[in-house]
């Protein structure tokens, strides 16, 4: 199993990003896929999370009208379109994903927003 997420980087406040995370070794269309992010010396916090079809999302209250989590099923790809980002969205941002075996994450991809 394998998971890469990228397109993180530095935006301003109020600016957009849009991450992806590419996923190999397992059936990807029969999965939820989730993201999460971490700020350093904070516990990992569950952002958002798309069925397997892509047609229900479920979204941390912090999130919810600025963030937008999709899948395209033929690219083994979930993305996190992230808007009006707040200083506080400072974090290692994750995808996620949890299989009978267990579950896995990918490296994270860095977003900082900072002026």
């Amino acid at each position: 199993v394998q998971l890469v997420e990228s397109g993180g980087g530095l935006v301003q406040p109020g600016g957009s990003l849009r991450l992806s995370c590419a996923a190999s070794g397992f059936p990807f269309s029969a999965y939820p896929m989730r993201w999460y992010r971490q700020v350093p010396g904070k516990e990992r916090e569950w952002v958002a999370t798309v069925t397997i079809g892509g047609g229900i999302r479920n979204y941390a209250d912090s999130v919810k009208g600025r963030f937008t989590i999709s899948r395209d099923n033929a690219k083994n790809t979930v993305y996190l379109q992230m808007n009006s980002l707040t200083f506080e969205e400072t974090a290692v941002y994750y995808c996620n994903v949890m299989l009978s075996v267990g579950q896995y994450w990918g490296q994270g991809t860095q977003v900082t927003v900072s002026s």
